[in-house]
């Protein structure tokens, strides 16, 4: 039996409000557009060939109720006030015959931007260990992003971000990042 082998992936990122939390979750899907499909969860893979796409041209690709399979990291809290984030990271290497990497994040007290460059840290983090590139994990990202470059083994680092503070009323807030895969 064939696998399912993607040929696009596109990120997209929401943010619900609710007095309960799987609807608050729901609200995100939706600020996501997302909500319509059957989500499958995968792990951190991003497949040789596959191409990052906008999501209004992917989601021309898609069906309601069709199985996708995503990415994603979702964060969520009904404290007043209280930042948190998620993320998705992605770390695609220069030789489209090799595999890229995908992560995900989820955090409380960052901002959109250290959220995400968390998140890419880490993809890109992944794709340089299993690709030999020699770097110093302790360096800052800026230090190793250089050197990443510099190695001309990963063309491509980048993130999606929702960041939200809890509703100052105390109803659930969720935010979602995710990397959906298109067949």
């Amino acid at each position: 039996m064939d696998g399912f082998k993607p040929r696009y992936l596109f990120l997209t990122r929401g943010v619900g409000v609710h007095k309960e939390k799987l609807a608050s979750f729901e609200m995100a899907l939706r600020r996501a557009e997302i909500a319509g499909f059957n989500l499958v969860k995968v792990s951190s893979i991003f497949p040789p060939g596959c191409k990052v796409i906008s999501k209004k041209r992917a989601l021309k690709l898609l069906s309601p109720g069709q199985i996708v399979f995503t990415i994603y990291a979702e964060n969520a809290t009904n404290e007043p006030h209280r930042l948190i984030s998620a993320s998705v990271g992605l770390a695609i290497p220069t030789d489209s015959t090799k595999f890229g990497y995908l992560s995900e994040h989820k955090g409380f007290g960052q901002t959109d931007e250290q959220a995400g460059e968390y998140a890419e840290d880490l993809a890109a983090t992944l794709l340089a260990t299993i690709l030999g590139v020699k770097f110093d994990p302790t360096s800052s990202y800026d230090e190793r992003k250089e050197i990443w470059k510099i190695s001309g083994e990963i063309v491509k680092t980048t993130n999606i971000t929702q960041s939200a503070r809890g509703d100052k009323n105390g109803l659930w807030t969720t935010v979602i990042a995710a990397a959906v895969f298109v067949p």
